[in-house]
């Protein structure tokens, strides 16, 4: 079984349960932490791969604790024929997926630390950002 990209989303209630914990031990499943960004008032987003016969009851146990489930079937792309390299994208994006390369100050896209949040797609002023399905 090929393992499924998913984003949680979580409130500061949540932050201190063991929530990936639970979902190894009790759902046997095989996780792996793509991306974990908490921020300092304890509000998270976690990109996990996940894998395991039990795929469908871990991820009930979790919207049970009220975390946000959202399947990762879309992918932002850069066209780098519209980027004119304003960086503006750079400076929203909070993986850092997006960032300005030096010294030729040009901007370049990591797919893999995007978690199509898809706030550089409203950012980009010549819509150089797109989303895909």
């Amino acid at each position: 079984m090929a393992p499924k990209k998913i984003v949680l989303r979580f409130g500061a209630d949540i932050s201190g349960n063991p929530v990936i914990y639970r979902l190894v031990k009790d759902y046997d499943l095989m996780v792996n932490i793509v991306k974990a960004n908490v921020n300092p008032q304890k509000e998270g987003t976690l990109v996990l791969e996940l894998t395991g016969e039990k795929y469908d009851q871990g991820l009930e146990f979790l919207r049970r604790q009220g975390v946000s489930v959202q399947a990762l079937t879309r992918e932002v792309v850069r066209n780098g024929d519209r980027c004119t390299m304003c960086g503006a994208c750079t400076a929203i994006c909070p993986t850092g997926a997006l960032f300005i390369e030096r010294p030729g100050m040009e901007v370049r896209f990591d797919g893999d630390n995007c978690v199509v949040c898809q706030l550089c797609v409203k950012a980009c002023p010549v819509r150089a950002m797109e989303v895909r399905l």
